[in-house]
């Protein structure tokens, strides 16, 4: 499976629209070679320089299996639920000091929907019905 971002290169800037330092706007990503059997996907965003290690930035499950991108800004088409900011859906980079890599990973899943996802128990349930997952990384650092 494959994700890629118009926003976003591989291993590239997050341009600062997508961050505290702009709209928030979360990044425009689509996937491609999607495994047979793909009932819904899943996706997260991590921070893993954080203090904490994993600061979780978006957290989306129960994708529908034709869904192939969210534009920029757009709805996911799945439920957002909270991340580490507070609130549901996007919540962009905004690291305190340093470069940070955000690491956006979708999950392809055998089931049509997952129940009582929570940021502690995400990775566990999704490793069991995963399929296969592709990661794209960005980087992002304050001026």
């Amino acid at each position: 499976m494959i994700l890629q971002s118009v926003d976003i290169k591989p291993n590239g800037a997050i341009p600062a629209l997508h961050t505290c330092d702009g709209a928030n706007v979360s990044p425009h990503l689509e996937w491609s070679e999607v495994p047979g059997g793909t009932k819904s996907f899943a996706l997260s965003c991590f921070d893993p320089d954080s203090p904490s290690g994993n600061f979780l930035h978006w957290l989306v499950v129960n994708i529908p299996a034709d869904k192939r991108d969210f534009s920029q800004g757009g709805k996911t088409g799945g439920d957002d639920l909270k991340n580490d900011f507070g609130g549901r859906g996007w919540g962009g980079p905004c690291p305190m000091k340093g470069t940070h890599k955000y690491v956006f990973t979708l999950y392809a899943l055998n089931t049509e929907r997952l129940e009582n996802i929570t940021k502690e128990n995400f990775v566990a349930v999704v490793e069991q019905k995963m399929l296969d997952k592709a990661e794209l990384i960005g980087k992002y650092r304050r001026k």
